[in-house]
């Protein structure tokens, strides 16, 4: 593995760490306790990784074959153009996550699993990082009306509510929140580093390999709780049930979903080398993976309520299970499952479509509110977002607004009020003080 690090100007590097301070203030209580919770792991460290000895080609796309472009300059004006937005989005998700788990860290009922999202919160500060570096050493002037440094100050206030992909604009309610998040939106995020990992541009390309092995850690921070949990109450253990589980992925997937873009979409970054897959494709593998992850629980569970049942005949026994049959005190109903594509979407082809979590179909929008009722978890019910979600829907259906028009305006949370360290008011750039030349002797005259 050749691996080069770089870090930022001082002048950026300092507002990152200023930012840190701020928004991920357990940060040295991490690397204090790095080598307890992660003996094996190297020290974590504040930097931008490049993978070196990458492909040098074009790997898709109407150019495949010609050398990959180096300098943003290079490259044709619409490849620039969905270039920048897409690291600037990148940029803006990372820390925006560092937002949303902040609000429920502490409430972690084991210090383990605290400490494993408190590593992949890091992780995510790096890989915002990472993508600042990415603007910061380019010129993108020729896509960009903004100076770097507005650039720069404009990612780091963004605060939740502000952030350019929809699943960042959500409160978390529960720990259960940063478990589920992890194993769903993280599982977005690895697909969406894959696909750039083949990037026209190289320096996207070649930022990508580190990232992509930390995000494994991440979809671990969730999968393996969500795992512990399922077979604690297939016990009895009454802390996370599954059905807590289920309402939280109900609340996450359709997000998740959604970050792949409009599933009709897709086709210029393939036709400009900037990932391999269209919106459709990639959205459906990233649901099937889900599913095997979800079925995978379903069989710790099954295999924590039935004793003595062997990893072979689990899967034929669930299959019945699946199917309608009870088997030993099992039910379908015990299970988690993956709600239907189409259910409680914004954006994309089935935005604002009332379609229930099993596909099922409803006309009525008292009907289908009853139905999210039994199905998302109260705490989120009771949030602004879902309001401003529940008036657009209404507004929809009574065709005062187009379905397009209200994707336009979800999520929105805004904050009322207060001095808050991330509001636009505050710069994050802290200018350096011009230098003072000394004074000249006296009685020698100036050279």
């Amino acid at each position: 593995m050749n691996m080069r690090t770089s870090t930022l100007p001082k002048s950026y590097h300092q507002a990152v760490l200023r930012w840190r301070d701020v928004f991920l203030p357990d940060y040295s209580f991490l690397i204090d306790n790095w080598e307890k919770h992660f003996p094996t792991d190297p020290q974590f460290e504040l930097c931008a990784y490049r993978e070196m000895g990458m492909c040098t080609e074009i790997e898709c796309g109407d150019l495949k074959g010609k050398p990959k472009f180096l300098k943003a300059s290079e490259m044709q004006p619409e490849q620039a153009h969905h270039l920048f937005g897409a690291i600037r989005a990148q940029a803006s998700t990372e820390f925006g996550s560092i937002q949303q788990h902040r609000l429920t860290l502490a409430r972690a009922q084991e210090e383990e699993e605290q400490f494993w999202i408190l590593r992949m919160m890091a992780e995510e500060l790096r890989h915002g990082y990472q993508m600042l570096h990415l603007l910061v050493e380019d010129d993108w002037s020729s896509v960009s009306k903004e100076s770097t440094s507005e650039i720069f100050e404009d990612i780091l206030s963004m605060n939740t509510g502000s952030h350019l992909l929809g699943a960042f604009n959500i409160d978390f309610d529960s720990f259960v929140d940063n478990v589920v998040f992890c194993a769903l939106i993280d599982r977005v995020g690895k697909y969406q580093l894959a696909m750039q990992k083949i990037s026209a541009y190289q320096p996207m390309a070649e930022s990508m390999p580190q990232m992509l092995r930390e995000e494994a850690f991440h979809l671990a921070a969730g999968v393996v709780p969500m795992r512990r949990w399922a077979t604690a109450a297939a016990r009895g253990e009454t802390f996370v049930t599954m059905e807590v589980l289920q309402k939280a992925i109900n609340k996450w997937l359709p997000r998740g979903l959604e970050m792949f873009g409009d599933e009709r979409g897709g086709g210029s970054n393939v036709r400009m080398g900037l990932k391999p897959m269209k919106n459709a494709e990639a959205q459906r593998q990233y649901y099937e993976e889900v599913e095997k992850m979800v079925r995978d629980i379903n069989l710790r569970y099954l295999r924590a309520r039935i004793e003595n049942l062997t990893h072979g005949d689990s899967e034929a026994v669930i299959d019945r299970i699946l199917a309608g049959e009870t088997v030993e005190g099992v039910r379908r109903e015990d299970l988690i499952h993956v709600p239907h594509a189409d259910f409680f979407r914004r954006r994309g082809v089935p935005a604002f479509r009332m379609t229930g979590s099993q596909g099922e179909t409803f006309t009525s929008v008292p009907d289908y509110l009853q139905h999210l009722i039994r199905t998302l978890p109260e705490a989120y019910r009771a949030s602004r977002d879902y309001k401003d979600y529940v008036v657009a829907l209404t507004q929809v259906a009574e065709g005062t607004m187009t379905a397009e028009q209200a994707a336009g305006r979800m999520p929105t949370l805004r904050r009322v009020a207060g001095a808050c360290p991330c509001s636009k008011s505050v710069r994050w750039m802290v200018d350096e003080p011009a230098a003072v030349a000394a004074p000249e002797p006296v009685g020698q005259p100036a050279a």
